[in-house]
């Protein structure tokens, strides 16, 4: 079950999720959380869809289908994010992988600071795995003053595994830290990519969604190991096909693998 928003140029939010998850094998389920009006270069608008409907929406599908996993994008206020608390304490079993999207890849802000609080508070602590990327970790730990020190506090916080990605970070590579039991478990190395990516991280929190859905529960630290790494591999080879849908950022191509001219994804 995706629950997000609706991005209208069909490169974050629903669509990539969407988009994701039918290329990973699974099918989606998904509940809009808000409307926005966005296109490759920015979000010019966000409108937070009632919390009454999130729920009748999520409740309506839970009731009739076997959910094996819930992926959060875009919360779109700390109503939803009550709501959305709400829905995750009535399904304690069902995996949760929350992607913070506190911000648009163009700069627009995309969560107040009671979103955030809420997001800290009620959410955090029903997390499966959290996808931040390091300004999103920043942000969510302010009291943290290394990019380990987010990762910790974000498992004080309640999570039970960090994915902290560092494709905002000057390096040459992209290095993603995986946390988890009190510590840092694994790290992983990408080759950088040219350009910018709209959907970067739904694709990254989606995939992980689609493949932790896939794997007997309750989940084993080795099945989900392999899911993050999965994971990441389907997102890195996702942005390197991806296209120039607009004149903005670059739209990853979800569907590589099924050119005629691409391997599939091992």
């Amino acid at each position: 079950m995706i629950l997000a928003g609706n991005d209208p140029c069909g490169g974050a939010g629903i669509a990539a999720d969407i988009e994701t998850l039918v290329s990973l094998g699974c099918h989606p389920a998904p509940v809009i959380t808000a409307l926005t009006v966005q296109d490759t270069h920015n979000v010019h608008a966000l409108l937070p869809i009632e919390p009454e409907l999130v729920l009748a929406q999520a409740r309506a599908v839970l009731a009739d289908l076997p959910v094996a996993a819930f992926k959060i994008g875009v919360i779109g206020s700390a109503d939803n994010a009550a709501a959305l608390h709400e829905l995750l304490i009535d399904y304690p079993d069902i995996p949760v992988v929350l992607d913070p999207i506190l911000a648009a890849g163009g700069g627009a802000s995309l969560a107040n600071g009671g979103l955030i609080e809420a997001i800290r508070d009620l959410l955090l602590p029903l997390t499966t795995v959290l996808t931040p990327n390091s300004i999103e970790a920043r942000r969510l730990t302010p009291e943290a003053d290394t990019l380990e020190a987010c990762g910790m506090a974000l498992l004080a916080r309640g999570c039970i595994q960090v994915l902290l990605t560092g494709g905002h970070e000057p390096a040459a590579e992209v290095v993603n830290t995986l946390y988890g039991n009190n510590r840092r478990l694994e790290i992983w190395r990408w080759p950088r990519l040219p350009g910018d990516h709209h959907g970067s991280g739904c694709t990254l929190a989606a995939a992980i969604a689609a493949l932790i859905a896939q794997v007997q529960h309750p989940v084993s630290e080795q099945s989900l190991l392999s899911a993050l790494y999965r994971a990441q591999q389907y997102t890195w080879r996702s942005l390197q096909a991806g296209y120039p849908a607009g004149s903005g950022q670059s739209v990853p191509n979800r569907l590589f693998w099924a050119e005629p001219d691409r391997d599939r994804l091992e």
